[in-house]
């Protein structure tokens, strides 16, 4: 059975299985859809966790890697694998969304078919962005996944859904046709040199770009990952997404999809464009907008009237935390950065179920609506208070371990910066201390809270999974660590290396796109 997961296709039936559950959704009665999508994510989720076991540590090398040729006339093939940096995003993909679904049984009422199915779709295309090793494969997941998430969000959202659907949508639509752009760009450049037409990254990560060039086409990657992430001031899509979509839209939202656009920067644009990404103006940037993020997420949580809300400016100040670390550039800062990523989805989509289940009860998010429910509800209040000191980064939990390695990864090249965004950990015990005393403590005002019910057997057994991660990451994460570390090191050389060696200058003259065969005009 072991060799099954060090196989070359557990990969592509990871993909394959979200598909055939989003079918069978069509096929079975309304009410027990449902059931079809959580099965088949559950299954998703035992298949991929052999990877973790069976991963390979102390080597860089691509594991459960498969290549295909596809369409061969224009170089694109079925490429696909994992390393140290891939491995914990499909892990975390495929352990966020099987919450998601079951934390959905009585939030979702109508088109329960369609709605799983789109998860189910969401699923297999988030696993397809996360183990991609083929420019064109790797956008065409990227765009597939916007379609499920906009009627997610567009369809079983709140009052304003279609605003924040579309907003959502053109927003990471703009982005995108630019990355589009720098990928057909970079495909040219290969060909001019090499003779070949081909969107393997493999080869392509190695192709030499004149430095004049790496700032424009960095930009056009760094623009669409930004938008993603999101990094101030390209967050103002996020808060309404979040507000308006329902509970799995939400956990899915900011457990796995802001991801994409951190693992982007680490995947793609830092070791494609390394002169422009390890530059001062470039770095100098990231770090000011990073922190920028850090304070500004926090402030504006601090003030939001909605939990869901305040849940959804933290995003922005945990993210800011991690683009501080990657862009460090040193093996702790982007080895937590990689875990704080892990950590967020977790605590964060933790923190969007719990609300979530209030909202069910009472039918709103005011945090002024609330107060002393942990005599009603303890085991909420217990499992709320706990995810919100994981959010803070109270040592012993996941939060702690990430912060802490991002702050001296960051200190050992920019102690300003890190020293500016350790007082984002005090920032974050001012907006969410607050909101847990308010609603979870002091005198039930209102007569109507006292009827609460605590959560029950399912809503356990949806939180269950977050909070032992929680605690588990939080008291032994050296196996999480321990699988990052050969592929960042390894990161880090490509990315100094290639900086280095970049050439100088190309004359953007020379660039004649009418001469390649992708386009069948080449003479």
């Amino acid at each position: 059975m072991s060799n099954f997961f060090e196989s070359h296709w557990v990969l592509t039936l990871l993909m394959i299985l979200p598909l055939a559950g989003a079918m069978a959704c069509f096929a079975v009665r309304e009410e027990q859809a449902r059931h079809v999508a959580f099965l088949t994510s559950l299954i998703s989720f035992l298949i991929s966790l052999p990877l973790f076991w069976s991963f390979r540590t102390g080597t860089a090398a691509l594991q459960n890697y498969v290549s295909v040729p596809w369409i061969e006339a224009w170089g694109i093939g079925y490429t696909i694998g994992v390393d140290g940096i891939s491995i914990l995003m499909v892990l975390l993909t495929t352990f966020v969304t099987p919450l998601a679904v079951l934390g959905s049984y009585s939030y979702i009422q109508r088109n329960q078919r369609a709605f799983y199915s789109m998860l189910m779709v969401l699923l297999a295309a988030m696993i397809g962005v996360f183990v991609s090793l083929d420019l064109f494969l790797f956008f065409l997941f990227w765009e597939i996944m916007l379609i499920p998430m906009y009627f997610i969000i567009g369809v079983w959202g709140g009052q304003r859904r279609i605003y924040a659907a579309v907003k959502f949508f053109l927003f990471t639509a703009i982005g995108s046709l630019l990355m589009l752009v720098a990928i057909v760009v970079i495909v040219y450049l290969y060909y001019q040199q090499y003779g070949v037409v081909t969107f393997a990254y493999n080869d392509l990560v190695q192709l030499p770009i004149a430095r004049n060039l790496q700032f424009m086409l960095f930009f056009a990657f760094a623009l669409a990952f930004a938008i993603k992430v999101p990094l101030f001031p390209l967050h103002t899509w996020l808060p309404d997404a979040h507000v308006e979509a329902p509970t799995a839209g939400s956990v899915i939202l900011a457990g796995v999809l802001l991801k994409m656009g951190t693992y982007g920067f680490l995947r793609f644009a830092m070791p494609f464009f390394s002169h422009a990404a390890t530059s001062a103006p470039v770095v100098g940037t990231i770090l000011v907008l990073s922190l920028i993020g850090i304070t500004y997420g926090a402030w504006v949580a601090a003030v939001q009237p909605d939990a869901k809300k305040l849940i959804a400016y933290t995003s922005i100040a945990h993210l800011g935390f991690v683009m501080m670390g990657l862009f460090a550039l040193s093996t702790q800062g982007i080895q937590g950065g990689i875990l704080q990523m892990v950590n967020h989805g977790i605590s964060t989509g933790a923190l969007f179920l719990l609300i979530g289940m209030l909202y069910e009860r009472r039918h709103t998010r005011m945090i002024e609506d609330f107060g002393g429910i942990a005599k009603v509800m303890p085991v909420f209040a217990a499992s709320f208070l706990l995810v919100a000191l994981s959010s803070i980064g109270l040592p012993g939990t996941n939060g702690f371990i990430g912060e802490f390695l991002i702050l001296v990864g960051t200190f050992q090249r920019y102690p300003l910066a890190a020293f500016i965004a350790a007082t984002g950990v005090i920032f974050a015990a001012a907006y969410m201390l607050p909101m847990v005393q308010r609603m979870l403590y002091g005198e039930i005002d209102r007569e109507e809270y006292r009827a609460l019910s605590d959560i029950g057997l399912r809503e356990r057994l949806v939180l269950a999974p977050a909070l032992i991660m929680i605690v588990l990451i939080g008291v032994y994460p050296q196996p999480f660590l321990s699988r990052t570390a050969a592929s960042v090191d390894a990161l880090i050389d490509q990315i100094q290396s290639r900086a280095v060696s970049a050439p100088a200058v190309m004359g953007t003259s020379e660039m004649r796109f009418d001469r390649m065969p992708i386009l069948g005009l080449d003479e």
